[in-house]
């Protein structure tokens, strides 16, 4: 494990000439593949099999594009989430409103307003500043209930909060990725320092390692080099890096997609579909058979289930880090009009373009 408690500058030529164009790439990634994994995200309804299932009836495999509208007939399964309206092909104009970017836009408020030095302590007052209750979710409303009671990190993460090793803490570390380009560590330890406002243990471990392998893409020759610069960050001996590690050695072993997740999905059946670690691994899972497309790893993140919109948002940070906007493919980028819904209040409706560029602006100022 590398050390995060010492942060040394981050490095934005180390991304090279196209930072802008992969920082773009990452901001667009990740809202696209949180749409297209919102329509199934209800991990204990919409199993691997049922949303595969969804997908031939709907003529829709291989997956290149948004889900499709669910048919009259839906052969027994369950509906998609409300929000599917919003989300399939032919009906996104826009972003629709999630969390999963909420969080990455209410990152980036908080390094323009209180720089890389920020508190954890600030990231609370930002949340009751910004975002509205209701729009939290599992250990982050636990978190926001116990600032309004006037607790303090960490005590705001432990306190009646049975939600600390789940996904929330990791879906807002792309900021500190995107804004740390080929500076894995510093990355991290920005994400520790947010998430254990939230969480604890695994949860935390979970942001650190996002942030590291957002930051990570930015320089890596391949994906499975942007994992494992990723586990260096967090303990060895942790779920979640055996999880990751387990992952990656079923694929090394020439096992699968699929048979790589059964067999994972058996090994932590007994952890919630919203925890961190299986989720991890499915996220690892898809980047690592996706191989760069940014098609394919998004495909197979949402069709590996568990927390769908979460993890398709990671997958496409990640692969759109790896490849840059102009190498998105249109039929993920088009639909969205360069416009964003955010319950943050005061940037509902903004450009992805102007947050990319505020983004590449903290990425190129002085840590």
């Amino acid at each position: 494990m590398t050390p995060v408690g010492t942060e040394a500058p981050a490095s934005a030529t180390a991304a090279g000439p196209d930072l802008a164009d992969r920082v773009l790439g990452g901001w667009l990634g990740r809202i696209a593949g949180n749409m297209l994994g919102k329509p199934v995200e209800q991990g204990e309804v919409w199993t691997r099999e049922r949303i595969d299932r969804y997908l031939r009836l709907t003529d829709a495999l291989p997956l290149t594009d948004y889900l499709p509208e669910p048919p009259a007939d839906r052969d027994g399964l369950p509906e998609l989430r409300p929000e599917w309206r919003q989300c399939v092909r032919g009906r996104v104009h826009g972003s629709c409103r999630d969390d999963d970017v909420d969080y990455a836009i209410l990152g980036l408020h908080l390094l323009e307003a209180h720089g890389f030095g920020f508190s954890t302590e600030q990231v609370g007052d930002l949340w009751l500043l910004r975002l509205p209750y209701l729009q939290t979710f599992t250990a982050e409303r636990a978190a926001y209930r116990n600032l309004a009671n006037g607790l303090r990190p960490p005590l705001t993460a432990t306190y009646d909060n049975p939600y600390q090793e789940w996904i929330g803490a990791l879906i807002r570390a792309d900021i500190h990725g995107w804004t740390c380009p080929g500076d894995p560590v510093r990355a991290a330890s920005l994400a520790r320092r947010d998430a254990v406002l939230s969480h604890s243990g695994n949860g935390v471990y979970g942001a650190m390692w996002a942030a590291a392998l957002v930051s990570g893409a930015f320089t890596a020759p391949t994906v499975r080099h942007a994992l494992d610069t990723a586990l260096s960050v967090v303990p060895a001996s942790s779920r979640l890096a055996r999880a990751v590690r387990r992952v990656i050695s079923l694929h090394d072993a020439g096992m699968t997609w699929e048979g790589t997740l059964a067999t994972v999905s058996e090994e932590t059946a007994r952890l919630h579909w919203i925890h961190v670690v299986p989720n991890a691994a499915v996220l690892t899972a898809g980047l690592l058979y996706g191989d760069g497309d940014f098609t394919r790893t998004i495909a197979l993140t949402v069709r590996g289930g568990l927390d769908t919109d979460s993890n398709g948002a990671t997958a496409g940070s990640v692969a759109g880090v790896l490849n840059g906007a102009r190498a998105v493919p249109p039929q993920w980028t088009e639909p969205l009009r360069d416009t964003v819904r955010s319950a943050v209040f005061g940037f509902d409706g903004v450009r992805v373009s102007e947050l990319a560029e505020r983004t590449v602006r903290l990425a190129e100022a002085p840590h």
